[in-house]
């Protein structure tokens, strides 16, 4: 590993010039390229402390051994010499989108006399013009068979083409009226280029003026009583709508725009894209992408994904609108680049509200389906799952591979209704007939450290006391199955690893519960979320696992799942309190209507939208009494917030007040003994 000194450029030496940079390592190679408006500005920052760089810039200053540099006029100007470089060197460092499958796009030659509409994949030529790309190859061919009776365009190949040319007659699609058979000659060479302009306009959205178009000859051709000509284009306008079905709008006012929406995690980031045209979505695409620059932003992830996106590109290939999830710094230096390749102005915006914001919120959706579902193949993998044990065995030098992992996290709103949850990863896999959830009773306030502390100590208790009703003279494994049920005792399994969520205090608390319950060969980490390091018991350095890790992945996922599992329970308990409070504000109301009202709506928000009917409608309620909760419930909303968020959707928002989250308090309350995690599948129970 180098020492950042040993190539820091001398003082005064880097301009203060926008410009491109690049790290070499000691071979040559070069590892990552950035660009700056201000390169002594950016250079300057990697060769402070090492220490408070980012654990990814960290590696990546000590495995270069030169920095160059590249002045360039303006910021447009880096932006493209920064691509013409990652292209070109392909560096290790820089973060790479790549398809997790190759999709179908559409293709029209139009540098071929007689252009050919094609279905392929692949990269993108000169001189082709490219609609798409679409999920499903079927789909887009089943699309191409409805138009081609429309718009009769070449379909075939450069041999079937040369093949009829020669024997003077056309092939199958020319007989059946789904091409205009220019190999014959019956269609000049100008009438099918008309044709494919037709075709294509089509595609990229001009539906509207060629419907108008062709219901006006219809209508012409009926009144010149030519009746035949006026039921073929009749046929022809169901097989546009047939085809335009496939298609809803999205968007009222026929923009033109594409749709970028990200997903990240601290190791990846999905990104998902919607292309939009006419108003309505002609294709799709995702990415995959290592985030091997840790200190990137999610401007900084929109800015290179377009730089990498629409590089190439020129003309109607980039849309007049794009929209993004954040603005990037750069926002005007990428503007002015797009408009030079399309030849005319391009705008990048963050949809606010109405059907844009709506469309974004539905992309961002499938950006975080492509990265749940690339996880979920990660971690499906035998083989995989099996190397992060082994990494993790390793990294915190443990006897054995931790086959049973246990993650706890604890969730409070400002110090009330403080929870936590448990998780149990058992193979790499969650088991979640094992989840548990605790209600902390014995911490005052927001006090995570001690919070930890009384639920290891919960539990633990619990593996000592199952423990001690074994039978000593019996097979070990055999005790681990309660004999009256045939079920395993839920507690008697002690965990390979304890992980907690949270730095040196969390797993300090962590081991001294432990230690004062005589396990103290239980082995205890924590993952502090700021840069993923792994904290051992005593130990003033952290375990950098490295960010392609396996092992790092899997204590993520553990750490996430308890995070997820924790907040649900929060969640779950505040708004049953919510309603509950307001419940209590109206008098005559006893205890079982009032859980019949909780069992009913089940939220408090959902409660404020009840009208009085409905509210009179439940079984012990009267009209009188269906007002007074009305109106306890309407005046609590508007004394909680008479404007802002309140005035517009009738509730107060609920801020976490630790990580800045608005809390929805639109979660059902359980009913029976059935929990909101069961119903969604973790059957966890609540440790009282």
């Amino acid at each position: 590993m180098a020492d950042p000194s040993s190539y820091r450029p001398a003082p005064g030496s880097i301009p203060d010039s926008p410009g491109v940079y690049r790290f070499s390592d000691s071979a040559g190679r070069v590892i990552y390229v950035g660009k700056a408006k201000n390169l002594r500005a950016r250079l300057s920052s990697y060769f402070q402390d090492v220490v408070n760089l980012h654990p990814r810039t960290q590696a990546m200053v000590t495995t270069a051994a030169k920095v160059e540099w590249t002045v360039v006029a303006s910021e447009v100007e880096s932006l493209q010499l920064e691509y013409s470089w990652i292209k070109e060197y392909d560096p290790r460092f820089n973060v790479k989108y790549r398809d997790d499958k190759s999709y179908p796009w559409l293709a029209i030659t139009l540098n071929e006399d007689y252009p050919r509409v094609m279905v392929g994949r692949g990269q993108k030529k000169k001189g082709v013009r490219y609609f798409g790309p679409y999920s499903h190859a079927w789909a887009i061919r089943e699309t191409v068979d409805l138009l081609l009776r429309v718009f009769p365009m070449r379909s075939c190949s450069k041999g079937v083409f040369n093949r009829h040319r020669q024997i003077g007659r056309p092939c199958l699609l020319g007989y059946i009226g789904k091409c205009a058979a220019p190999c014959t000659g019956q269609v000049s060479q100008d009438e099918h280029r008309k044709i494919v302009d037709d075709f294509a306009a089509f595609l990229s959205g001009q539906t509207a003026t060629y419907v108008r178009r062709l219901e006006k000859e219809m209508k012409a051709a009926a009144a010149e009583l030519e009746y035949e000509r006026a039921a073929k284009i009749r046929d022809d306008l169901a097989a546009l709508e047939k085809a335009l079905a496939k298609n809803a709008v999205v968007l009222g006012d026929g923009t033109d725009t594409d749709v970028i929406a990200l997903s990240e995690d601290p190791l990846e980031v999905a990104v998902q894209i919607f292309y939009v045209r006419g108003g309505r979505i002609r294709g799709e695409r995702g990415w995959i992408a290592d985030k091997a620059d840790g200190t990137a932003t999610t401007g900084d992830l929109v800015s290179r994904f377009i730089q990498q996106t629409y590089a190439g590109d020129s003309g109607d290939a980039i849309p007049r609108e794009i929209l993004v999830p954040t603005e990037p710094e750069d926002t005007d230096a990428l503007t002015e680049w797009l408009s030079e390749l399309r030849g005319s102005k391009v705008f990048i915006r963050v949809p606010q509200r109405g059907d844009k914001k709506a469309l974004m919120e539905t992309v961002e959706r499938n950006a975080l389906q492509t990265l749940t579902m690339h996880k979920t193949k990660r971690a499906s993998d035998l083989t995989t799952r099996n190397q992060a044990l082994e990494e993790i065995q390793a990294g915190l030098d443990l006897p054995e591979a931790p086959l049973r992992l246990e993650c706890y996290d604890v969730s409070n709103l400002q110090g009330t209704e403080v929870v936590a949850s448990m998780v149990v990863f058992e193979d790499g896999l969650p088991r979640k007939s094992e989840y548990r959830r605790f209600v902390i009773k014995g911490v005052d306030g927001q006090n995570d450290v001690a919070s930890i502390a009384e639920v290891l100590t919960r539990r633990f208790k619990r593996l000592l006391d199952e423990r001690a009703t074994l039978q000593d003279d019996e097979d070990p494994a055999a005790n681990l199955i309660d004999p009256e049920t045939g079920r395993a005792r839920k507690f008697s399994y002690a965990p390979g690893l304890v992980v907690v969520d949270g730095g040196p205090p969390q797993v300090a608390a962590a081991r001294q519960a432990l230690d004062e319950l005589g396990l103290g060969d239980i082995p205890v980490c924590g993952l502090a979320k700021r840069l993923e390091e792994v904290w051992l018991p005593d130990e003033e350095d952290p375990v950098i696992f490295s960010r392609t890790s396996e092992g790092l992945y899997l204590l993520q996922r553990l750490r996430d799942e308890a995070h997820r599992f924790a907040i649900t329970h929060h969640r779950n308990r505040r708004s049953k309190s919510m309603v509950e409070s307001v419940l209590d504000e109206v008098s005559g109301l006893g205890e079982v209507r009032r859980k019949t009202l909780l069992k009913h709506f089940g939220s408090l928000k959902k409660l404020r939208q009840a009208t009085i009917d409905e509210v009179a409608a439940l079984p012990g309620f009267g009209r009188r009494t269906a007002e007074s909760v009305v109106l306890a419930v309407n005046a609590a909303a508007t004394l909680s917030n008479p404007g802002g968020l309140e005035a517009e959707t009738g509730r107060a928002p609920a801020v976490n007040m630790a990580t800045g989250e608005i809390l929805d308090d639109d979660v059902p309350a359980p009913a029976g003994q059935r929990s909101v995690e069961a119903a969604d599948g973790d059957p966890g129970r609540t440790e009282n």
